[in-house]
């Protein structure tokens, strides 16, 4: 685990980039801000957290570090000990931690709820959405009070890095770091939907799986979203695909979500 800081004193904000170390658009984007070096008027923490992960170009080493929180120093895997260090060094910060998915082009930000945090620093993020991932938050950092998900983008891609250096920021300047700069929300940025986690879609072992539906956009029942080798799956009633795609999970497609309104500034 890498991490650097700008400004001095005892950091209250912090950005966090290569939990999964096959997306590295966070890492590039915080690699970016570093070097502009930005002036602060509040400290901020900057991780680079499975360097390991990142070096081999895999997910994880041994199990998925976001799924394993709050972690434990004496575990047997490496990403184990990791959550319990990262979880320390984030613990009293308002966090952004940075990913990428295979589902998405778009930046959206992730919360466990919505809560006084979350209203006051994703108005202010490049985001036109926020999911609220309630019961899926367990084992991930997004739990911990203070962090916000950001999704940058399609996993790989410079449009991901450069969405993400967009998110870094914004954040920055929602909490207040970056000296001389007015966070901009509302009209300025669009609307902001907000969608509630729903329960996962499972896909069958296939050798071909395709996916009909858009994310966020709203399926009717009776509707085909998606399809394993050619067998339709038909929805038995409305609902907005989240994180869907045919390849980004090994067991499901993604989830049902439900929009559940617009976040107010």
């Amino acid at each position: 685990m890498r991490i650097e800081q700008l400004g001095e004193g005892t950091p209250e904000i912090a950005v966090v980039a290569g939990i999964h170390g096959d997306e590295p658009c966070g890492v590039r984007a915080v690699e970016r801000v570093l070097a502009e070096s930005p002036a602060v008027e509040r400290p901020v923490k900057f991780v680079v957290a499975n360097e390991a992960a990142l070096e081999r170009d895999v997910r994880y080493v041994e199990e998925d570090l976001n799924r394993a929180f709050p972690g434990d120093p004496d575990a047997d895997t490496h990403e184990r000990r990791l959550a319990d260090a990262l979880a320390r060094e984030v613990r009293d910060c308002t966090t952004l931690s940075l990913h990428s998915t295979q589902s998405y082009a778009d930046p959206f930000a992730l919360v466990d709820t919505v809560d006084a945090v979350a209203r006051s620093v994703c108005p202010y993020l490049p985001v036109s959405v926020v999911v609220e991932t309630g019961a899926e938050s367990d084992g991930r950092l997004i739990e911990y009070p203070h962090v916000i998900e950001a999704e940058c983008g399609l996993q790989g891609s410079d449009e991901a890095a450069d969405n993400a250096v967009e998110l870094v920021h914004g954040f920055l300047e929602a909490t207040g770091a970056l000296a001389d700069a007015e966070p901009v929300a509302g009209e300025d940025r669009g609307e902001v939907e907000v969608f509630d986690l729903g329960r996962p879609v499972p896909k069958n072992a296939a050798d071909e799986y395709e996916v009909f539906a858009e994310n966020f956009e709203r399926v009717s029942a009776g509707e085909a979203f998606a399809a394993a080798d050619g067998r339709e799956l038909v929805a038995e009633e409305p609902f907005h695909p989240v994180l869907m795609s045919p390849y980004g999970y090994e067991n499901v497609f993604g989830y049902r979500g439900e929009r559940v309104g617009v976040l107010d500034v």
